[in-house]
């Protein structure tokens, strides 16, 4: 089954990033963004579905926004990212694409796992 998932893991607690929120759009050749989903982690730091999958699972260039700045401000860790945007390519229409993001309030770091 094609699917994209993510999971958010909170590198200064050492555990996963619960509450936070994620958007998902699907960018045109055009630059124009269009909304697929707004989602909040779980205990997990995952979200409780796949952002896309099955039959809404398409290639093309997507964005996803993590909203960690909030998270961490929550969390009394006031620090220097806000909205971290990853923008990448699905060209494999039957992949399964995770793209997970382990941040703290100052840096994030990302890749393609399976």
């Amino acid at each position: 089954m094609p699917r994209l998932s993510t999971h958010v893991l909170d590198l200064v607690s050492g555990q996963p990033a619960r509450g936070v929120r994620i958007d998902l759009d699907r960018v045109t050749a055009d630059g124009a963004r269009h909304l697929v989903v707004t989602t909040i982690t779980n205990a997990d730091g995952r979200t409780d579905a796949p952002l896309m999958a099955d039959s809404a699972f398409m290639t093309g260039t997507y964005e996803l926004s993590f909203h960690i700045g909030a998270y961490f401000a929550a969390r009394h860790h006031a620090g220097f990212l806000d909205v971290v945007p990853l923008r990448f390519t699905i060209n494999e229409p039957e992949g399964n694409y995770h793209v997970p993001l382990l941040a703290t309030p100052w840096s994030y770091s990302t890749y393609r796992g399976s």
